[in-house]
């Protein structure tokens, strides 16, 4: 039985991340809200909104995520605007913080969800790094004002978990999920050729 994958995200990262499993989808981006509820913690929120975003969406095979960025117990996500941006940035100098996602993939009669945590290391930042950085322009749509594909991985001394997560979509997770889900990542019939 063929099933087609959607991948709910308007993200670019993660259609490019996906895109490297080989896999045929399509892209549905969900409108939801993905305010943090009073008392909840990093994994319950990412658990939350990536399962919410599978709902959101119409298909047989539905992958969502969501990537936040944690300092102390405290979620960064994407900057409202670039003082924000700088602020998160001084707090990230120098100290090392956790890159947590949530992946679901939710089919007709089941929802899958894995958490993966990444911690992450900073370099000190003085305030021309931070400008110079900021005036690249990366940093507003990026969970905690960074982006570690881009320039932004010039500010990361050291990372321990999965590249990917940071990214936005771990892969080795989101594989294992899809697979469970029926989606064959090694069909003999699929068209690797580009």
């Amino acid at each position: 039985m063929d099933q087609q994958l959607v991948l709910a995200s308007g993200s670019p990262r993660r259609k490019e991340l996906l895109s490297l499993l080989g896999v045929d989808f399509i892209i549905r981006a969900p409108e939801i809200n993905e305010s943090q509820h009073v008392g909840e913690d990093p994994e319950e929120y990412v658990r939350r909104i990536s399962s919410e975003k599978t709902s959101a969406v119409k298909g047989s095979v539905i992958l969502g995520a969501d990537t936040c960025v944690v300092l102390e117990d405290t979620i960064y996500g994407k900057p409202a605007n670039l003082e924000n941006a700088e602020a998160m940035l001084q707090k990230l100098s120098g100290k090392v913080h956790q890159v947590v996602s949530g992946v679901a993939v939710r089919t007709n009669e089941h929802l899958m969800v894995a958490v993966v945590h990444t911690d992450v290391e900073f370099i000190s930042l003085n305030q021309r790094l931070i400008d110079w950085y900021l005036g690249l322009g990366e940093s507003l749509d990026k969970a905690g004002a960074y982006a570690l594909q881009g320039a932004g991985g010039s500010l990361i001394k050291a990372i321990n978990g999965s590249h990917s997560n940071v990214v936005g979509l771990p892969l080795v997770e989101t594989a294992s999920l899809l697979d469970r889900a029926g989606i064959d990542l090694m069909s003999p019939d699929r068209n690797v050729a580009s």
